[in-house]
């Protein structure tokens, strides 16, 4: 597959791979099925497929490919892009880490992600006005998922954060807590009255 291919398709492949991923998790997941996990299942597969292997396939393509990759984009080839791809290689093993790891992972590289994609998008929008580069690589997929990965990012993590307890809740949890001790001290008791 030539690279003009690969932009056109890659991008779209990881999406559909990260909710077909999750769809399959989710439908054999334990039921009744919480929103958490739906949550969990959804963020571990947009942080593997979208943010862990695009970002490894953009490394490969920068450090390895330079000039194709900067012909797809509409660059000239640069210097620069071997700290982007450097840059893609750490944001796709942190992402493939967090993706198998805890909420607080999870939320440090999404906010490394979200910093570097929507800078990454802005650029592409910008290229467009000032220069009118459509090329594949710089109006195609790529700089939609630069927009839509960030955005979908976010929802899933606030929607994750855990709500404050009410004080119903609370109250509920002392409650049970009291009842807990009744019961210890209430077995306690009738094991000392049985040994007596």
């Amino acid at each position: 597959m030539d690279a003009s291919a690969q932009i056109w398709f890659l991008p779209i492949l990881v999406w559909v791979a990260a909710l077909v991923f999750a769809g399959f998790a989710i439908w054999n997941g334990p039921r009744p099925l919480s929103r958490g996990f739906v949550i969990d299942r959804l963020l571990r597969y947009v942080f593997l497929f979208p943010l862990g292997m695009l970002s490894l396939w953009a490394f490969i393509g920068h450090v390895l490919y330079p000039d194709q990759a900067a012909a797809v984009i509409g660059w000239s080839p640069s210097p620069f892009q071997y700290e982007i791809g450097v840059a893609n290689l750490g944001l796709g093993l942190a992402s493939i880490y967090a993706a198998f790891s805890s909420f607080q992972a999870r939320v440090a590289v999404g906010i490394m992600a979200v910093c570097f994609l929507l800078g990454a998008g802005i650029g592409h929008v910008r290229d467009i006005i000032e220069v009118g580069n459509f090329a594949p690589g710089n109006a195609g997929p790529i700089m939609i998922t630069d927009f839509l990965t960030p955005i979908v990012l976010v929802v899933l993590l606030f929607a994750a954060v855990r709500r404050p307890k009410s004080s119903a809740t609370i109250a509920l949890e002392a409650e049970l807590r009291v009842a807990r001790k009744a019961l210890r001290d209430y077995r306690s008791a009738l094991d000392s009255f049985g040994r007596d």
